[in-house]
């Protein structure tokens, strides 16, 4: 696993020919294809490739070649460099087919076959699913059928499935019984792109490559954690999907409860493949179900109304494209959660996403126990904040710490003091998706940053019993927060019963 952005210096990835299912899809287009290229631009894509999309839109080989060097000038994060491009797109072919059609995964056998021979290319096949949820299973049965998932001890074969990974925690255990049928858990890579992010991968490299931190990051010293990832935007164009899905599903199932994994495990053997993954799970078996008045007491939803946006009105979430005008689909969580085990026992994790919220950013906070700062008076006492710790991963990466100083002056004033670090100061940052790192490391086997089955039926054995106490009980308020806002105010009354308040730190620019 990279803990620093991809250079160029590490090892190209292992040669293979690569096939996007949903090939003429938005993530395709805006995200993959362009991670691809940053990866041939750092020499990390291996010289001898070959790319095929399988979509059901009718095309050829060359019409797909104008289509993705089209899409590439658009979407593109960096500088295209012409020859470069040009042997990417020689290399990239395309197959028009249905993905419940047998004959589909016939012809891409053969097509594969062919494109091998021309290339001399080994067995190695990277499959991506950039599909619909529906077509996991089938696309990956009917692989198998024609031997596609097949592998030997020179040539492997790996599944890189996006999420969701089920829609609760009966169709997630249904998936992974179809998938296992057919392949074997090695070869799937479920993939999560918060997970590809800088600041989220060094996380680890913060807490255990300084020794000031390690021995601090535990119940004597933290007195809380705070999670939040929050979108100025609303729906856009997927309300369709969103409305049977919900913020709950969309964010907290794997991308928070992910990072939540990573800010408490505890340190791993190694700092690749199942000693990562080993000690996230745990940590999420530590997070007990709620029972339903624990429910109602710890975790609040909501939904955007009509609302103001970088001084534009926007429509509340009801009136979105797509979206059933009498949604009870919630746009906003809150959440208190408890890690009990020894090390987190009483320490208070709360999370929150919304769309339609009054700030793009994900950010950490650790807030820490207060000092007995009595020594310097009551007022002190009384005014100071407790020292904090929090980690910016989006839009802008870095680290910002709240410590106490004197103030200047002749008399012993006390103000809190944001140190603050961004990952602009090593200089440029590489130009990427979020995509790259974990494209390269399904190409070279490395499994860390991935989501193993059993993480990702830990999740959904937190988020179930969540999810069916809310179906069961519809809310009366829905909306409940204007857009532009930070939520419903249920979710500051939910920190406030313990003491604390939802932090909004901003990297200093």
């Amino acid at each position: 696993m990279s803990t620093k952005p991809l250079t160029g210096h590490e090892t190209p990835g292992d040669p293979c020919c690569i096939v996007v299912f949903g090939a003429s899809g938005d993530l395709t287009k805006r995200k993959l294809m362009p991670a691809l290229y940053n990866l041939k631009a750092l020499k990390l894509l291996p010289e001898n490739f070959a790319l095929i999309g399988v979509a059901v839109t009718e095309s050829n080989d060359d019409q797909y070649r104008e289509k993705i060097t089209s899409d590439i000038k658009q979407f593109a994060t960096r500088e295209v460099d012409n020859a470069e491009w040009d042997d990417f797109a020689k290399r990239s072919y395309y197959l028009s087919g249905d993905f419940n059609s047998p004959d589909t995964f016939k012809n891409l056998s053969l097509k594969i076959a062919e494109i091998q021979k021309q290339w001399a290319l080994p067995g190695n096949i990277l499959f991506y699913l950039a599909v619909a949820p529906s077509f996991f299973g089938k696309v990956v049965e009917q692989l198998s059928l024609v031997g596609l998932t097949t592998e030997s001890d020179d040539a492997w074969k790996r599944i890189i499935i996006e999420k969701p990974f089920g829609h609760d925690l009966a169709s997630a255990r249904a998936l992974n019984a179809t998938l296992s049928e057919r392949v074997k858990e090695s070869q799937i890579y479920r993939i999560d792109h918060y997970l590809g992010k800088e600041t989220v991968q060094n996380i680890m490299v913060f807490r255990f490559g300084n020794s000031v931190f390690e021995p601090i990051w535990n119940r004597r010293y933290i007195d809380y954690v705070q999670i939040t990832v929050g979108e100025q935007l609303g729906v856009e164009l997927r309300g369709g999907y969103y409305d049977q899905s919900g913020v709950t599903r969309d964010m907290v199932q794997n991308h928070i409860l992910s990072v939540l994994s990573l800010v408490a495990m505890e340190p791993p053997a190694s700092i690749s493949g199942d000693s990562v993954r080993n000690e996230k799970v745990k940590v999420l078996e530590a997070i007990r179900p709620m029972e339903p008045e624990e429910i109602l007491a710890n975790t609040v939803r909501g939904q955007y109304g009509p609302g103001i946006i970088d001084g534009k009105t926007v429509p509340g979430y009801r009136s979105e494209p797509n979206v059933n005008p009498l949604s009870n689909t919630e746009t906003f969580v809150a959440m208190k959660l408890m890690v009990e085990n020894w090390r987190w026992a009483d320490v208070p994790f709360f999370i929150r996403s919304g769309k339609r919220l009054a700030a793009h950013t994900t950010q950490i906070v650790i807030g820490f126990r207060r000092t007995p700062l009595l020594l310097f008076g009551k007022d002190v006492e009384d005014n100071i904040m407790p020292n904090r710790l929090v980690i910016h991963v989006q839009p802008d990466e870095g680290i910002t710490m709240d410590i106490h100083a004197k103030r200047p002056g002749p008399r012993v004033a006390i103000a809190n003091v944001p140190l603050d670090f961004s990952y602009k100061d090593f200089g440029e940052t590489s130009a990427a998706t979020g995509y790259e790192t974990l494209l390269y490391d399904c190409m070279i086997g490395d499994m860390t940053l991935f989501h193993r089955y059993d993480s990702v039926d830990a999740s959904w054995r937190i988020v179930d019993p969540i999810l069916d106490v809310w179906q069961a009980l519809h809310p009366r308020d829905f909306p409940n927060y204007a857009a532009g806002t930070w939520g419903p105010e249920a979710a500051d009354k939910l920190i406030e019963k313990s003491g604390h308040s939802w932090h909004h730190y901003f990297l200093n620019k």
